[in-house]
C-alpha cells in the first residue's frame, strides 16, 4: 500500500457494484471512496469505506449530470488529488461517454467512443457484432411496440423476454415487473408483452430461445482493457446461483472462479478487435447440446458481481489505477485462483444448487477458508452495518422461498 495516495476514487452509483469497487480501493490503497448517485442503496449504508456525498434524483439528465460532477470537483481544488471517475452502472457509463469531453481535465478516466457504445449497448446491434467475431448466442429475434401483437417466433417455447434498452426499462413501471421474463406458452408470452408495452417502455424487446440448464450453467467474465486497447485482465466465473427476486433475476448471487483457455483467447481477440477500453462484463450460458457458450449480453463496465475477481487476488482497482493514473506497462493476466464469492447465506447455496459436483467444490473452498462475502468486510464493521447485514441476509431466505424459479407474470 502506498504511503500517500495522490488520487480520490469517485464512484457513480451506490449499489453492490459500487461497494465492491470501494472495497477493492480500500484493500489495495487504504483509501475511502466517495460516491455520487440518484439515491443511497443498502450496500453503501453506514459504510466507513465509501460515502455517498451527493444524491441527485435527476442525475440521468445530461446537463444535471455534468453540472453535478463539475460542482462536486470544486471541493477538491487545491488538494493535489486527481479525481478518478468510475461509473458503476449502465446509465452512468452512457452518461459519461456522451459527456466525456466536458469532464476531461477535471476527472481522470478512460472510456469508449459514443459510436462504439451505441453498437454494444443496444442488444440487436450487439448480436450483430457477436456474429462478426464468431460468438455463438441464443436464437434471437425482436419485437417492437408497433408489431408485438403479431410477432412470429422462429423457435419453440420456453422464450426469454428482456428489454433492448435496459435504462429505459429500469425506469418503467407495471404490475409483476421482472428484470427478465421466461414465457412457457403463447398465452403467457402475449400477456407479458401486453403488460410491458402498457407501461412507459416503448423500445424493442429481445426474444430468445431458452438454453436448457439451471443457474450453474451460467458463466460471467470480467475483463479490463487498457488505454492502448489491449486486454490486461481476464477473469471467468462459474455461477452457482442467480438471484430470483423480480428486480434481481439474472444477477449472480454466488460464483466460483473458472478457467477456459479457448474462451479467454476468443474474448481477448474480440475486445482488441473492436478497440475497447475500460472494464467489460459478459454474461453467457454453457449449452450442453452443442458444447458451446451462448453469449447473452455485454455490460460496458465491471459487473455487479465483479468483486469475485478481487476476492481471488486480482484487485480490480489496482488494474484501473496502474493503467489510467500511473500509465504502467501491463501484460495480460488471466485469473486462475479460485474462491467462493457470495452475497447470500451459504445455507441457501446448498439448499438450492442442484449439482452435487458444484456443491462439493463449494464445500472444499469453504473448508480451505477460500470464501468471501461481498457485504461482509473486516475493514468496514460497525453495529449499524452489522444489523443491516443480518437483515439483508435474512431477507434472502424469504426471497428464495417466495420467488425461486418464478420468471412469469405473477408474484
Amino acid at each position: 500500500m502506498n504511503q500517500e495516495i495522490d488520487f480520490q476514487p469517485v464512484l457513480l452509483g451506490s449499489d453492490i457494484n459500487v461497494y465492491g469497487m470501494a472495497r477493492s480501493f480500500h484493500q489495495e490503497y487504504g483509501v475511502k471512496s466517495v460516491a455520487i448517485g440518484k439515491g443511497i442503496l443498502g450496500p453503501c449504508t453506514a459504510s466507513k469505506i465509501v460515502t455517498v456525498e451527493v444524491v441527485e434524483p435527476n442525475l440521468e439528465d445530461d446537463q444535471v449530470f455534468v453540472k453535478t460532477l463539475l460542482d462536486f470537483a470544486k471541493r477538491y481544488e487545491g488538494s493535489g488529488k486527481k479525481l478518478l471517475l468510475v461509473p458503476c452502472g449502465d446509465n452512468y457509463i452512457k452518461l459519461l461517454v456522451r459527456n466525456q469531453e466536458k469532464l476531461r481535465g477535471t476527472y481522470v478516466f478512460e472510456c469508449i467512443s459514443e459510436e462504439l457504445l451505441m453498437r454494444l449497448s443496444i442488444k440487436e446491434s450487439f448480436y450483430q457484432v457477436c456474429t462478426e467475431h464468431g460468438f455463438a448466442f441464443p436464437k434471437t429475434t425482436t419485437c417492437s411496440y408497433e408489431n408485438y401483437k403479431n410477432v412470429e417466433l422462429p423457435f419453440d417455447f420456453p422464450v426469454i423476454i428482456k428489454p433492448s434498452n435496459s435504462v429505459a426499462y429500469w425506469n418503467c413501471r407495471f404490475p409483476h415487473k421482472k428484470k427478465v421474463f421466461v414465457a412457457q406458452s403463447r398465452e403467457e408470452f402475449s400477456a407479458i408483452l401486453e403488460a410491458i408495452y402498457s407501461s412507459s417502455y416503448k423500445d424493442h424487446l429481445i426474444l430468445q430461445e431458452y438454453i436448457p440448464g439451471d443457474d450453474s450453467n451460467m458463466r460471467v467474465m470480467n475483463c479490463y482493457c487498457g488505454r492502448d486497447g489491449k486486454v490486461k485482465l481476464i477473469a471467468l466465473g462459474n455461477a452457482l446461483l442467480e438471484e430470483h427476486s423480480p428486480e434481481g433475476i439474472g444477477s449472480y448471487a454466488a460464483i466460483i472462479n473458472g478457467y477456459d483457455e479457448k474462451l479467454n483467447q476468443q474474448m481477448k481477440n474480440f475486445l482488441e478487435g473492436i478497440g475497447y477500453v475500460g472494464f467489460a462484463n459478459f454474461d453467457m450460458k454453457y449449452d450442453h447440446r452443442d458444447g458451446t457458450y451462448k453469449l447473452f449480453e455485454m455490460n460496458l463496465r465491471q459487473g455487479r458481481s465483479s468483486y469475485y475477481v478481487t476476492a481471488a487476488g486480482y484487485n480490480l482497482a489496482k488494474w484501473l489505477v496502474d493503467d489510467v493514473l500511473y500509465h504502467k506497462d501491463m501484460e495480460c493476466t488471466v485469473a486462475k485462483n479460485k474462491v467462493l464469492w457470495t452475497i447470500i447465506p451459504l445455507k441457501i447455496i446448498f439448499d438450492y444448487v442442484k449439482s452435487e459436483s458444484v456443491k462439493a467444490e463449494a464445500k472444499a473452498l469453504i473448508k480451505a477458508g477460500k470464501v468471501c462475502h461481498s457485504y461482509y468486510y473486516e475493514g468496514d464493521r460497525s453495529l449499524k452495518r452489522w444489523v443491516h447485514y443480518k437483515k439483508n441476509q435474512f431477507h434472502y431466505f424469504e426471497k428464495y422461498k417466495r420467488y425461486f424459479g418464478n420468471k412469469g407474470l405473477r408474484d
